[in-house]
C-alpha cells in the first residue's frame, strides 16, 4: 500500500490512537483526532484524499454517531468508508451503525491481525468501486455526446440546405432549456422534471428536420414566397413527424416521442391559427409551444436570405406585442424575464465549449497511463490548485481564512496562522480566547452579523479594526464572501476572505474616515453622509432648496449584457457626470444600486438648474445608451424636513417611470398615490410568417 494514502482515527483515547497507529503506520499515513468535531473538521480538510475512517463512538463534543450524521448531511459517507471501533457489541448498537452506512465494525481489545486485514480489504473495496463508477460515468459521458454530435450533424445538414446559420439549432437549444428552466420556477402548471428539460432541450435540435425534403430553390428564396411555394414551406413540419414517426423501433423512446410533438406542431400559435393542424391553447404541447417561441425569437435575429437581423431588444418587443403570431401569455413572461440575459448566455455557450477544450487538453496531458482513474485526475488537479493556493497565499502575505459554521471552525492560511502564532485550525473560534485577544469580541460580532445579514446575490462585506499583532495595535481591513447552502431554502454555511494590514499599503487616517462617509465605488457621499449635510442645509431659511431623486433607466439590462464590471463602469461615469455637473456648493450622494441623489440651493427658478444637469447626465457610455428618470421636491412645496422631501422626490421619480421613463418632474400633490403596480400590455396580434 501507499504511504501517501491516509488514514483518520478519530478516538478519544490516546491509548487506542497509538495502538491502531503501530499497526497501521508503517504502510499508510495516519491523521488523528481526539473527539468528533476534529475528525470532521479534518474530513473537512482532506476530504477524497483520506481512504478510510476508523471511528469510536463514545467521545466527548461530538460523539461517533454524530460524525457519521455530518457525513450524510454532506455526502462524504458516500466515498470514504467508515470502520466503527467500539467495545459494545449488542444487536441493536451493531445495527444502528451500518444502518448509518458503516462499512465494518470492529470491537475492542485489538487484534492486529484482524484490524490490519480489515482495513486493507475496505481500503481496496472503495477503489474498485470507484474505478467503476469512473469507467460507468465516462462511458455514459461518452454516449452522451456521441448522441448529441448525430443530432447536431443532422441538424447541421438541414441547416446547410436552408442557409441559416450555423448556431441555429444550438441558440433555438439554449434557448429552450432557459425558458424551460424559468417555467417550471414561475408555476407548477407544467410538472415538467430535470430529465424532462433535458429530453426537450435535445428534441428542439430536431424541429425543423422536415426541411430536408424541401426544394433548396424554395428554401433559400430571398424574395417572397408564393402562395404554392408557401404550401410547400409549411409541409416540413408534417414531413418531419412522419420521418420520426417511421422509426417504429423507437416510437416508446421519450426523445422521440417529444421530438415528434416539437416537429409537427412548433408553427402552431396559441389563438390556433398556425399549421399544420390548427391546434389551440394547450392543446399544443408545452415542448412545441416553448421550441416554437425560440425559433422565433432567434429566427428575428439572425440575418436570413430574405431579412436582417432584428436586434434583441427589438426582437423581444415584437415578440410580446404580437407582431410574431400568438404565443402562450405565460411563456411571454418567461421571455420577458430572461430577457435581460439571453445575449450573454447565448454568447456564453461558445466561451464555455472553449473552457471544455481546454480541460480536455488538460486532461490528456494528464492521463500517461491507462491505470490512472477519474477520481486520481481529479486528486492530482486539486493537489495541484492546492500548491498553487499556499504560493500565492504566501506570495501576497495576506492573513487569509475559511470559516465554516458547521461544525464551527476557522481555517487559515499558513502564512497567516505564523504572522498571528495560533494553529492553522482553530475550533470553535467564538470561544477561542487567542482570537478574542487578537480581535475583540466586538469585531467578531460585528463580522459575523455583517456575513448573516448578506444574501446570495450580494455576498461581499467589507470591514476596517485593530488587530494586535507582535504587541502592536495595527489597522486592518477584512474582505469577506459569505457562504451560502446551494439549496432552497438558502442557508449561511460560513465564509472566506482575507485581512489586510492597511498600514502597510500607507493608508492614512483621513481615508477611512472618508471610507466612512463616502461611496466606495463612486466617490461620492453616502445616503447617511448626505442627509445629515441636508440636514443642516434646511435649517437656514435664507434659501429655498430642492432634492432630486434619480436613477438609470434599464440599467439592469447594463449588467445582464455587459457585465457586472461594465454596470460598476457605468456608475463610475455618473458619478463624474454628476460631480462636473453640480456646482461646489451642492450636494451629491449615491443612494444605493443605480439610484443618486442631489441637493441645490436656488433663489429664483430652479427648472434651468435641474434642465441643465438633466441634460448633463443623459448620453452615450461606450455601447450604454444613457438616460435617467428624475423627481424633484422644492422646500417651497413640501417643506423643510428632509424624510418629507425625500418620500416626495421618491414619488416624483415614480411619476416619471409611469409615464414613459427619460424625463423630470416636479412633485405636485397629484402623485401622493403614484407608487402603484404598472398594469402589463396587451399581447395579441398578428401572425407574421415570411410570405
Amino acid at each position: 500500500m501507499s504511504k501517501e494514502q491516509k488514514i483518520l482515527i478519530v478516538d478519544d483515547s490516546e491509548m487506542n490512537r497509538a495502538i491502531l497507529t503501530d499497526i497501521l503506520g508503517g504502510e499508510y499515513e495516519i491523521i488523528e483526532a481526539e473527539n468528533g468535531v476534529e475528525g470532521v473538521a479534518n474530513i473537512q480538510k482532506y476530504g477524497t484524499e483520506i481512504e478510510l475512517v476508523l471511528l469510536d463512538v463514545v467521545m466527548p463534543l461530538m460523539d461517533g454517531f454524530g460524525v457519521l450524521d455530518m457525513m450524510h448531511k454532506h455526502q462524504w459517507i458516500e466515498d470514504i468508508p467508515v470502520i466503527m471501533i467500539s467495545s459494545e457489541s449488542g444487536s441493536a448498537f451493531v445495527e444502528r451503525a451500518y444502518e448509518m452506512g458503516v462499512s465494518d465494525f470492529i470491537s475492542r481489545p485489538f487484534d492486529a491481525l484482524v484490524v490490519h486485514r480489515r482495513v486493507v480489504n475496505n481500503i481496496l473495496l472503495y477503489a474498485k468501486q470507484k474505478k467503476l463508477i469512473s469507467m460507468v460515468a465516462d462511458q455514459l459521458y461518452e454516449n452522451e455526446r456521441q448522441s448529441n454530435l448525430m443530432i447536431d450533424i443532422l441538424s447541421h445538414i438541414v441547416e446547410f440546405r436552408n442557409g441559416e446559420s450555423g448556431q441555429h439549432v444550438r441558440h433555438v437549444h439554449i434557448l429552450t432549456e432557459l425558458l424551460l428552466t424559468n417555467l417550471v420556477q414561475r408555476t407548477d402548471q407544467y410538472p415538467l422534471s430535470h430529465q424532462d428539460i433535458c429530453i426537450i432541450s435535445t428534441a428542439s435540435a430536431l424541429h425543423d428536420i422536415g426541411k430536408i425534403s424541401i426544394d433548396e430553390a424554395i428554401l433559400n428564396k430571398p424574395g417572397k414566397l408564393t402562395d404554392e411555394e408557401f404550401t410547400i414551406m409549411k409541409s416540413h413540419s408534417r414531413i418531419g413527424a412522419d420521418m420520426l414517426e417511421g422509426l417504429s423501433a423507437y416510437q416508446d423512446e421519450p426523445l422521440v416521442k417529444t421530438a415528434y410533438q416539437i416537429c409537427r406542431w412548433h408553427h402552431e400559435r396559441y389563438d390556433g391559427r398556425g399549421y399544420p393542424d390548427g391546434l389551440k391553447g394547450e392543446d399544443i404541447p408545452i415542448s412545441a409551444q416553448i421550441v416554437a417561441l425560440a425559433d422565433v425569437y432567434d429566427a428575428l435575429t439572425s440575418e436570413r436570405v430574405y431579412k436582417k437581423a432584428f436586434s434583441h431588444e427589438t426582437a423581444v418587443e415584437m415578440i410580446v406585442a404580437g407582431q410574431c403570431g400568438t404565443f402562450n401569455p405565460l411563456l411571454l413572461e418567461c421571455l420577458t424575464d430572461v430577457a435581460p440575459r439571453l445575449q450573454e448566455e447565448l454568447h456564453k455557450e461558445s466561451a464555455d465549449r472553449n473552457s471544455t477544450e481546454d480541460v480536455n487538453n488538460l486532461t490528456r496531458e494528464m492521463m500517461r497511463t491507462d491505470e490512472l482513474t477519474v477520481s486520481g485526475r481529479t486528486l492530482q488537479l486539486l493537489e495541484r490548485e492546492r500548491e498553487k493556493y499556499s504560493f500565492f497565499a504566501t506570495m501576497s502575505q495576506e492573513i487569509q481564512f475559511e470559516y465554516n459554521t458547521s461544525p464551527p471552525m476557522l481555517t487559515l492560511s499558513p502564512w497567516g496562522a505564523e504572522r498571528l502564532q495560533i494553529s492553522e485550525l482553530v475550533m470553535d473560534p467564538a470561544n477561542d480566547a487567542r482570537i478574542m485577544q487578537l480581535l475583540g469580541r466586538k469585531v467578531w460580532d460585528d463580522v459575523v452579523r455583517m456575513l448573516r445579514e448578506t444574501d446570495p446575490d450580494r455576498p461581499v462585506v467589507q470591514y476596517d479594526f485593530k488587530l494586535h499583532v507582535d504587541g502592536e495595535a495595527r489597522w486592518h481591513r477584512v474582505i469577506a464572501r459569505a457562504m451560502w447552502s446551494p439549496d432552497e431554502p438558502r442557508e449561511y454555511q460560513g465564509a472566506i476572505g482575507k485581512a489586510i494590514d492597511i498600514h502597510d499599503s500607507r493608508l492614512r487616517l483621513e481615508d477611512l474616515e472618508r471610507a466612512a462617509t463616502h461611496d466606495a465605488l463612486t466617490g461620492l457621499l453616502n445616503h447617511a453622509s448626505a442627509k445629515k449635510l441636508i440636514d443642516d442645509r434646511l435649517d437656514d431659511h435664507r434659501h429655498h432648496y430642492a432634492l432630486v431623486m434619480f436613477d438609470l433607466d434599464h440599467f439592469k439590462s447594463a449588467n445582464d449584457t455587459y457585465g457586472h464590471m461594465f454596470g460598476d463602469k457605468v456608475l463610475g461615469h455618473m458619478a463624474e457626470k454628476l460631480k462636473q455637473s453640480v456646482r461646489d456648493s451642492d450636494i451629491a450622494a449615491r443612494v444605493g444600486g443605480d439610484e443618486f441623489l442631489f441637493f441645490v440651493r436656488y433663489e429664483e427658478e430652479v427648472e434651468p438648474i435641474i434642465g441643465r444637469i438633466f441634460r448633463a447626465l443623459i448620453g452615450q457610455y461606450e455601447e450604454f445608451t444613457i438616460s435617467v428618470s428624475m423627481g424633484v421636491a422644492c422646500t417651497d412645496a413640501v417643506g423643510r424636513d428632509y424624510d418629507d422631501l425625500f418620500r416626495a422626490a421618491d414619488q416624483a421619480l415614480y411619476a416619471v417611470k409611469r409615464s414613459g421613463r427619460g424625463q423630470y418632474r416636479f412633485y405636485d400633490d397629484s402623485m401622493s398615490q403614484m407608487l402603484s403596480v404598472i398594469s402589463p400590455i396587451d399581447k395579441t396580434g398578428d401572425i407574421v410568417e415570411n410570405k
